[in-house]
C-alpha cells in the first residue's frame, strides 16, 4: 500500500519552499500525497495563492481560517479556526505522516490536531534560532511534538538532539529553499522586466520586511527602515509582508512610501520563480525575511538583516546584522553596495546546504518504518 502523506502549507513562503519536495513526493510510486492549504492562501488580499497550489497539485484541500484582522487577538482566533477545520480534514484523510515546515504560528494547529489523532509528524527546519519572533517558540514546540526531523544546518541538527530527540530521528538535509534555486528555471533579466513592467538599468534594492511578532508595536522597527530608505537614491522594490498582526499597517506605510517615491514599486505577490529571478537581478536585499539569510548567499548578493526578528539565525558573510535605527541602516546600505562587499558576497559556502534536500527528505519519509514511530524515548 502507498504511504499517505499530508503536507500543510499556510503561506506563500512555506509553499515556495515546499514546492519541489511536493513535486517529488507526488511522483513517488510509494506515496499518496495530500496538500492542505489554509490561512493567507485563501485570502484575496494576500494574492489568493491557493490558486497556484491548485495548478501544481492534484489533491488539495483548502481550509478557510484567516480573520480579516490586524491584531494579535485575530491571530489567536485564526489559530482556533484552523484547528477546527483541520480536525475534520485530518480525521477524514488519516495520513500515515503529516509534513510540516518552519515556524509560522498557524503550524501549531496541524501539530496539535496530529498529536490528538495519533498521526506522526515530520518537521522541516527545526533547531534554528529566531529570537525576535514568536516563531522561535512555535518552532521549538513543534520539534517536541514531531517524530522525524529535517535540519537545514549541522548546528540545527545538534540543537534538536540537545532538546532530547533521538539521533536516529534527526537528519541533516539542508534547506529545501536551495533546491528551488538549483532546480527552478529562472527568468532572464529581459523576461523579468517585461513580466513585472520594470527596468533594472539602475542600482536596485529589494525590501522584504515582516511585522516583529514579539514586540508590542510589531511595526516599530519599520519606521526606522522607512526613514533610512527615504535617504537612498537607489530604485526600491517592496514585496507584501506576512499576514501577521500589524501587516496591514505595514502595507499602508509602504503604499504611502511608494506614492511619495517615484523610483519605487510594491508587489502584492510574486510566485517564487519570479521572486528568485528578481532577487538574482537586484543589488541588495534588505529586511527581516529568512530569504535574506538563506537564498541570498546562494545567489551571491549582499543582504541586510534588520532588527531582532531573525536574531540568532546562522548566515554567511554576505549578510550584515543591523540594528533597527535609521543611522545604522543607512551606513550598512552604503557598505553593502560598495564594490568590495558585493565582490566578497559572491561564491560563499552556504551553511544551508547545496540544493539536494528534497532527495534526502523523500528517502527518509518513504523508508522509515511506521511501526512504533509515535513512541519516543
Amino acid at each position: 500500500m502507498k504511504r499517505k502523506i499530508a503536507a500543510i502549507t499556510t503561506s506563500r513562503s512555506d509553499y515556495a519552499h515546499l514546492r519541489w519536495l511536493l513535486h517529488d513526493l507526488a511522483r513517488h510510486p510509494q506515496v499518496d500525497l495530500s496538500v492542505i492549504a489554509l490561512g493567507p492562501h485563501l485570502s484575496p488580499e494576500f494574492g489568493h495563492t491557493a490558486k497556484q497550489i491548485a495548478q501544481d497539485q492534484k489533491a488539495i484541500t483548502s481550509i478557510e481560517c484567516l480573520l480579516s484582522s490586524d491584531t494579535d487577538v485575530g491571530m489567536a482566533k485564526s489559530l482556533g479556526l484552523a484547528t477546527l477545520g483541520l480536525a475534520d480534514a485530518m480525521g477524514r484523510i488519516r495520513p500515515d505522516i503529516m509534513l510540516l515546515i518552519a515556524d509560522r504560528y498557524e503550524m501549531l494547529a496541524p501539530a496539535a490536531v496530529a498529536l490528538t489523532l495519533r498521526i506522526p509528524i515530520a518537521h522541516i527546519e527545526g533547531g534554528e534560532t529566531t529570537a525576535g519572533a514568536i516563531d522561535d517558540a512555535v518552532r521549538n514546540a513543534i520539534t517536541k511534538m514531531s517524530h522525524l526531523h529535517f535540519a537545514c544546518t549541522k548546528a540545527a541538527k545538534q540543537r534538536v538532539i540537545a532538546m532530547g530527540e533521538q539521533p536516529w530521528r534527526v537528519t541533516y538535509s539542508g534547506s529545501v529553499s536551495i533546491d528551488n534555486l538549483r532546480r527552478s528555471k529562472l527568468l532572464s533579466r529581459t523576461q523579468l522586466e517585461k513580466k513585472l513592467g520594470i527596468s533594472l538599468d539602475q542600482q536596485t534594492v529589494l525590501a522584504l520586511y515582516h511585522p516583529v511578532t514579539l514586540m508590542k508595536d510589531t511595526v516599530q522597527e519599520a519606521t526606522e527602515l522607512s526613514a533610512a530608505l527615504e535617504k537612498t537614491k537607489e530604485q526600491i522594490f517592496f514585496v507584501y509582508p506576512n499576514a501577521d498582526a500589524g501587516s496591514r499597517e505595514l502595507i499602508h506605510m509602504t503604499e504611502e512610501f511608494v506614492t511619495r517615491r517615484h523610483n519605487s514599486k510594491l508587489f502584492i505577490n510574486l510566485d517564487h520563480t519570479t521572486y528568485l529571478s528578481l532577487l538574482k537581478n537586484v543589488d541588495l536585499l534588505i529586511g527581516n525575511s529568512s530569504s535574506g539569510v538563506i537564498e541570498s548567499t546562494s545567489i551571491g548578493i549582499p543582504a541586510l538583516n534588520i532588527g531582532i526578528r531573525q536574531r540568532g539565525r546562522e548566515h554567511a558573510g554576505n549578510v550584515l546584522d543591523v540594528p533597527a535605527t535609521r543611522e545604522a541602516i543607512s551606513k550598512a546600505i552604503r557598505t553593502a553596495l560598495s564594490a568590495d562587499f558585493k565582490q566578497t558576497s559572491k561564491r560563499l559556502k552556504n551553511p544551508y546546504g547545496d540544493g539536494h534536500a528534497c532527495r534526502i527528505i523523500t528517502k527518509v519519509l518513504t523508508a522509515t518504518p511506521l511501526e512504533n514511530l509515535l513512541f519516543k524515548s
